[in-house]
């Protein structure tokens, strides 16, 4: 089902980096996006970089009840997508804290899941729920052991729901290292390096990865599908 004037699309996370991108990108199409964050400052700062049709509302995705208010407010929609994630966290198993753990799945993994919980009754049968995961879930390595932990279950979890929740398809877009605000204060040199690491050559920006989650909500026929963009690094 391509997008259209009659689309209507709800981006959770959509006020910033990748999921502000995704907004962007399927405003352009002329579809009605509907965007969700914690924060209503930050709401109102992705509006401002949005057409005037789109539409935002804050929402606290550790709150079921806030959850279902949104969506109840939000109405029938064709397409979930979901890119919320607290900063990102570098450690080795030396270092291992459960609750640091449990923290950092809470908001990508577990209240995912409930969002998805949350919406079915507003989601359109022949529409789509796209979850966000990471290329670290098929290359790991020192530093990477929640990413890698993480971005693994979101997969496994996405391929169970599109057998669940079919005819509703449910894919998973798993991006490498992306230029995007939980990267802020990183050095240049960190994505030149990450750059070289990759078959491409470079890093891929937000607006590169947007262009997947608008491609998995087009194709009828994909679900169950993880698509990797990572230039290629987990090739080399």
């Amino acid at each position: 089902m391509s997008l259209s004037s009659s689309t209507r699309v709800v981006v959770i996370g959509g006020t910033s980096g990748i999921g502000l991108a995704v907004a962007q990108a399927v405003a352009a199409t002329g579809a009605q996006v509907t965007v969700g964050s914690r924060s209503e400052q930050s709401v109102k700062r992705a509006l401002a970089a949005l057409p005037g049709h789109a539409v935002g509302r804050p929402v606290d995705v550790t709150s079921g009840p806030a959850l279902e208010s949104f969506f109840a407010g939000t109405g029938p929609f064709d397409h979930l997508v979901y890119t919320a994630g607290d900063a990102l966290v570098r450690g080795t198993i030396a270092g291992y804290d459960p609750r640091q753990a449990r923290d950092f799945f809470d908001v990508r993994l577990f209240r995912a899941l409930d969002a998805v919980r949350a919406a079915l009754p507003s989601l359109s049968t022949t529409g789509s729920v796209t979850l966000t995961s990471g290329a670290a879930a098929f290359r790991g390595g020192p530093g990477k052991l929640l990413g890698a932990a993480v971005s693994g279950a979101v997969v496994a979890a996405a391929r169970s729901l599109a057998v669940e929740l079919a005819p509703i398809r449910v894919n998973v877009v798993a991006p490498g290292i992306v230029r995007t605000p939980l990267w802020s204060g990183t050095p240049e040199e960190v994505f030149d390096r990450a750059g070289l690491d990759t078959l491409l050559g470079r890093v891929a920006g937000p607006q590169d990865v947007a262009q997947v989650y608008l491609g998995l909500m087009d194709q009828d026929q994909v679900t169950g599908n993880v698509s990797v963009v990572d230039g290629g690094s987990t090739l080399k």
